[in-house]
């Protein structure tokens, strides 16, 4: 009995100690957190004042994700040989040249992807990997500055897919109008001026305009965290058949060294490209666009994430 309480009351000391290291711990680490929290917000404070200074800026991360798969006699699938697998790339790139009368800045979106599903049970199935997402953007900005904020500018952009049907349709948008920069890292631009050239092996359906471009696009890093948010949209004069808009969005969140987990996002609604799927799909050429849904396309992409 005795040898129960000894025990006992040594059990209960020990929990007590413990109890009593663990909070005295905490103590000593709660305002350590407060001073790492007021040194990153220093150190992000030094770097938008970097950010702000003349010259050249550059920064690139991207997302690659993929996995691999095989099965064999794995008969509670339909197909019980098979092998699959999906590999994604994307990449955000920018170079900015920031200086007190003017700026130039120049911006890079890539997204491509291949799947492969190949049943081994017949003979005839595809056992390559195919082209799946598949998204180029490039653009070039250049303005002169009235104010610190407000610039007259001309804007270069061009989309494309590179994979398959390259430049089919490759969209070209060549204009002028003001930009406008109301914190270091938002850029707006509203160039009511635009040619949007489309080329296109359809011309019966690919159609280019003169209209209106606006375009927003955020790019920062915080710490551990990369993201880049852009929004591309063109208004024609002539028809809104003819506008289309593309939302992309990147993120990264280091994890170790520049190594770290990647998420992209894109929207895009682009009525032509809609038209010409339904053409293609229904072998119908007679199809107008009052006869189509224009359905907001999309991708995303989770995956290792590699920051330069």
């Amino acid at each position: 009995m005795k040898r129960l309480i000894v025990l006992g009351a040594a059990m209960f000391l020990a929990i007590s100690l413990q109890a009593q290291t663990e909070e005295e711990l905490k103590a000593q680490q709660s305002p350590k957190k407060a001073e790492i929290a007021k040194l990153q917000g220093e150190v992000d404070a030094l770097q938008a004042q970097i950010d702000a200074l003349p010259g050249w800026k550059y920064g690139a991360f991207g997302t690659i994700g993929g996995n691999i798969s095989k099965f064999n006699d794995w008969f509670s699938q339909g197909t019980p040989n098979v092998s699959s697998g999906n590999i994604t790339v994307t990449g955000n790139a920018f170079a900015n040249k920031l200086e007190d009368k003017y700026f130039w800045r120049n911006s890079l979106n890539v997204n491509l992807g291949w799947v492969k599903f190949d049943n081994e049970d017949d003979s005839t199935d595809d056992d390559s990997f195919r082209e799946a997402t598949d998204v180029f953007n490039v653009s070039s900005l250049y303005g002169y500055k009235l104010t610190e904020k407000l610039a007259v500018s001309a804007l270069g952009e061009y989309r494309t897919t590179i994979l398959n049907n390259f430049n089919d349709p490759g969209y070209l948008d060549l204009g002028v109008g003001a930009t406008w920069t109301p914190i270091t890292n938002l850029v707006v631009v509203v160039h009511p001026l635009n040619y949007n050239f489309v080329f296109s092996d359809n011309d019966a359906v690919f159609e280019s305009s003169l209209g209106a471009k606006i375009v927003a696009d955020y790019t920062r890093q915080i710490g551990k965290i990369a993201f880049k948010s852009n929004l591309s949209a063109f208004a024609s004069y002539k028809s809104s058949d003819l506008s289309n808009w593309t939302w992309t969005n990147g993120f990264a969140y280091t994890l170790w060294k520049k190594i770290g987990v990647g998420f992209d996002f894109g929207l895009r609604g682009n009525k032509q490209e809609a038209l010409n799927f339904a053409q293609a799909t229904l072998g119908d050429t007679t199809l107008s666009f009052d006869d189509i849904d224009n359905q907001v396309q999309s991708y995303w992409v989770l995956g290792l994430s590699y920051s330069f």
